[in-house]
């Protein structure tokens, strides 16, 4: 498989994050009505899914220019505490001072080429980003957020909803009722990047980024009715695979279900994926899909054997998830970066 660099632009706000499982459900619905988007169509790639993912999608993360060079903000690894500070010689107090900041960083600096040294990465906290994006932000842009202000790198906001009852032209009980959606809206100008994995015997890196501009121009996720989650596509470059000779352990771009006996240890955050189908599915009598327990990104998982990087993703496919649509599947791939963690304290 080959490995691509997707740049993306928000262009509105988004009700549901963009992490590479759902990106995944949202390209395969463009495949469904564009059988050109992959050689012999989407159900020959779903049947081989298990054994054979066409892509894997990671989570859309910060991308930033130093200098004319490029970085990313990637999901610091989820190890304990204990792997990014020493207590030695340190009181009781300066001890949990240490934690509570090192809790609080939740980035970390990783350059173009994807390697990351423990030793020598630089972590940041969600209220850094922005000053990152703000340097490399246009004069326009630079004095509106001076005049407004920002607390993050991704602003949270409650998006109201309503539903006029036609009867009384106002709102009401019931279906009637007002309610509200969270969502977030990105700092201006930003720009993310999603790493996808293609094998090309399915399809190539033009016909994927034609899905993911379909997705854009309509809207991603929830409430892409209403405006939310378009974006634009930005520059797709093709990047080598990241390896490490004395890599031990893998961390992940994406939320994923490991594969049974691949691992000794792993280290991660949990996260209930409460899928429901899109499209013309969404209306059916049952839309809904069961829930998955997955790792979410920034998950690391230490190898069992050193077979496990022979791949360059992890994870399996998830299927028995809809009474609606038997055959769908949830990709519980995820690319991955190689770590060396070796013993932790």
């Amino acid at each position: 498989m080959k490995l691509f660099e997707i740049t993306i632009k928000p262009a509105l706000s988004f009700a549901t994050p963009l992490k590479g499982d759902t990106l995944f459900g949202h390209f395969c619905w463009q495949a469904a009505y564009d059988p050109g988007l992959l050689n012999g169509g989407l159900e020959k790639w779903i049947s081989l899914y298990r054994s054979k993912p066409y892509a894997v999608f990671s989570t859309a993360f910060p991308k930033f220019f130093d200098n004319s060079k490029c970085w990313y903000a990637l999901r610091k690894p989820n190890l304990p505490l204990s792997a990014y500070i020493s207590e030695h010689d340190v009181n009781k107090s300066d001890a949990i001072k240490k934690r509570k900041k090192a809790k609080k960083k939740k980035w970390m600096k990783v350059h173009e080429n994807l390697l990351i040294d423990m030793q020598n990465t630089e972590y940041f906290t969600d209220m850094e980003l922005p000053v990152f994006s703000h340097k490399q932000a246009s004069m326009e842009i630079k004095k509106t957020m001076d005049d407004v202000g920002t607390s993050g790198f991704c602003l949270p906001f409650v998006q109201p909803h309503n539903t006029i009852n036609r009867l009384t032209s106002t709102t009401g009980e019931g279906p009637f009722a007002p309610y509200s959606v969270n969502a977030c809206s990105y700092y201006p100008e930003t720009e993310l990047a999603v790493f996808c994995l293609i094998d090309e015997e399915a399809t190539d890196i033009d016909r994927i980024c034609t899905g993911l501009e379909r997705i854009g121009m309509f809207g991603f996720g929830k409430d892409a009715s209403i405006g939310s989650g378009k974006f634009q596509l930005g520059d797709r470059t093709e990047i080598d695979v990241p390896t490490m000779k004395d890599a031990d352990a893998c961390l992940t771009l994406a939320p994923s279900v490991p594969g049974a006996g691949e691992f000794r240890e792993g280290f991660f955050t949990p996260f209930t994926r409460f899928g429901k189908h899109g499209d013309v599915l969404a209306k059916s009598m049952n839309p809904f899909k069961n829930p998955i327990i997955m790792a979410d990104e920034g998950a690391v998982f230490v190898a069992d054997s050193p077979d496990v990087f022979r791949k360059p993703y992890m994870g399996t496919a998830i299927s028995d998830l809809s009474k609606a649509q038997p055959q769908s599947v949830h990709q519980g791939y995820a690319p991955y970066l190689p770590l060396k963690i070796g013993e932790l304290p």
